[in-house]
């Protein structure tokens, strides 16, 4: 049997990123968070955790992580069948979920405060692109994804749960000077773009859509969701931005499309553990309710 202690300060070192942190959220000494995880190193014969800035676990560090969040999510539905079981410490559990940015900017954290609120349990979100997020799941980091694959992952379900709309947009000053013969194949190939990272591909998905062809536009990075929306009212560059997210600004002509109409639907959806686990569910649900009154049927 493995010590359910030990695996819960490292599972504690490897969310904080560090021993000392690890100690405070388990109330507890970091030399004692150190001698529980240097037990359960030489109790299955193997390193757990690179002492680090931050502190990153092994392969078989991150297996054991993986077991814990699992049982961690079967153990506090006890809660409800047992009210005397306290949710406070290690008792409570954090369900980790990958989401990527731009829905968690927009309706995915409406999903997350319901089900906190609900169960009282917490949860790690881990972001990354929507192409990319079912990556976490294969790895076993996470327990559910909010994921632009409709092929479920091994071990999990998979969930429609609506479309996200993207509209290109920019500043009426930039159009004025970088589109004003048109939005052509031309002018968009010179034009500065807005990209999150180098996995995003959405700019490259619009040109492809509405114009055949990734015209490869000069591009500068900006790395935040609200940042691309700032970006593109300074002029900086035009990009895809979240339907929901630049609403206000193209009604106040802030912004303004590209091309008229033209938006870009991205499917998007649920992917979760089949782990037979109620707290689980009741994520599902609350993440399911979020998206039919944010994302396009």
């Amino acid at each position: 049997m493995l010590d359910y202690a030990a695996l819960a300060a490292l599972a504690a070192v490897v969310r904080e990123g560090s021993f000392e942190r690890a100690a405070l959220a388990l109330h507890v000494t970091p030399s004692a968070v150190s001698q529980r995880i240097k037990a359960l190193e030489e109790k299955v014969g193997a390193v757990l955790v690179r002492r680090g800035q931050p502190a990153e676990p092994t392969p078989q560090g991150r297996a054991l992580c993986r077991h814990f969040d699992a049982v961690s999510a079967l153990e506090g539905e006890l809660a409800a069948d047992l009210p005397g079981l306290s949710l406070e410490g290690e008792g409570r559990a954090t369900i980790p979920v990958a989401v990527n940015a731009d829905s968690l900017d927009s309706w995915f954290l409406s999903a997350v405060s319901e089900f906190s609120q609900k169960t009282g349990h917490l949860i790690e979100i881990k972001v990354d692109d929507q192409d990319h997020t079912a990556e976490w799941l294969r790895r076993g980091e996470v327990l559910a994804a909010v994921t632009s694959e409709d092929k479920p992952v091994q071990g999990c379900r998979v969930k429609p749960l609506g479309a996200l709309r993207y509209r290109a947009t920019a500043s009426p000053d930039f159009m004025a000077r970088r589109f004003a013969d048109g939005v052509t194949p031309e002018t968009l190939a010179l034009a500065p773009s807005l990209s999150f990272n180098r996995k995003d591909r959405l700019q490259s998905q619009w040109m492809q859509r509405h114009f055949g062809r990734d015209l490869a536009p000069p591009l500068n990075w900006v790395p935040s969701p609200q940042g691309f929306v700032i970006a593109c009212r300074l002029g900086l560059g035009w990009g895809c931005n979240p339907d929901m997210l630049v609403t206000d600004d193209l009604a106040q002509g802030r912004l303004v499309e590209l091309v008229a109409g033209a938006a870009l639907d991205t499917p998007l959806f649920w992917q979760v553990s089949r782990l037979p686990s109620g707290l689980l569910k009741t994520l599902g649900e609350a993440v399911s309710e979020a998206a039919a009154g944010a994302l396009r049927a």
